[in-house]
């Protein structure tokens, strides 16, 4: 994996357990960068957000895990604000308006989407040093598209289910195997079936390191995907049979 050293803002998406936290530990270690988990959620407003990056060192990765989260948590808490303020207005608008304002400017201040905005276009390009961000997001489509833009995240890695090229990534780094005569085996069943990097990893983890262990954990690993080929199967018989239900009560 190549990475262009830069201001650059990363996009990982992907379901839960494809590794995009793996890979953000794969590019602290391959960098030898300082990492940084940053949670918007419990950062009290766009100031602090500011004093947090400024404490940030120029060579770093700073990961924002989950930013769909805090999106949809800003829009509920646009939506019951807005609809407190109107529901203070109809009682009194005159006292409640003055009320609705000094709360805003006190104790319910948190950071906005225009000053995550801010914080990943102008004030980051603006930094010196080589300074890296990466965000996580299970939905790339729920994400507002002026978040996500090339300007502001330059690069849109998508990570999905393990193929046999990942799989022999995999077997090289925990059982240290260059080939197998079960490879075969595993490289057809990853074709008729789909899981995450997770589940394969944790069939090839082992305490010790020995030939009967190996062959234990492949055939594990084969079993596995047989069954995740069957349930695939079973899924798409099942979904057939609702379907062509359907169909037949229209046809009434």
């Amino acid at each position: 994996m190549h990475l262009p050293i830069s201001n650059n803002g990363y996009l990982l998406y992907g379901l839960p357990g494809m590794g995009k936290s793996t890979m953000i530990a794969a590019m602290e270690n391959m960098l030898l960068y300082d990492i940084y988990d940053l949670e918007l959620m419990v950062v009290g407003d766009n100031t602090e957000l500011r004093k947090l990056l400024m404490q940030i060192s120029s060579k770093s990765i700073t990961m924002i895990e989950d930013i769909n989260f805090f999106i949809d948590l800003m829009g509920q808490r646009k939506k019951m604000k807005k609809n407190k303020a109107a529901e203070e207005e109809e009682k009194d608008p005159i006292k409640d308006k003055a009320k609705v304002g000094d709360s805003d400017e006190g104790k319910t201040s948190k950071v906005t989407f225009s000053g995550l905005l801010n914080f990943i276009g102008g004030l980051w390009s603006a930094s010196e040093g080589e300074r890296l961000i990466v965000f996580t997001t299970n939905y790339m489509e729920k994400l507002d598209p002026t978040l996500i833009w090339r300007g502001r995240m330059d690069k849109h890695i998508e990570l999905s289910y393990c193929n046999f090229e990942s799989f022999k990534v995999q077997a090289k780094n925990y059982l240290e195997l260059d080939s197998h005569h079960l490879f075969n085996t595993i490289e057809r069943l990853l074709r008729e079936s789909r899981v995450t990097p997770v589940d394969v990893v944790e069939h090839l983890m082992r305490k010790n390191i020995s030939v009967a262990n190996t062959k234990t954990n492949l055939k594990s690993l084969g079993q596995a995907l047989e069954m995740a080929k069957e349930e695939a199967m079973l899924k798409v018989k099942e979904e057939g049979k609702e379907k062509e239900s359907s169909t037949r009560k229209e046809d009434r």
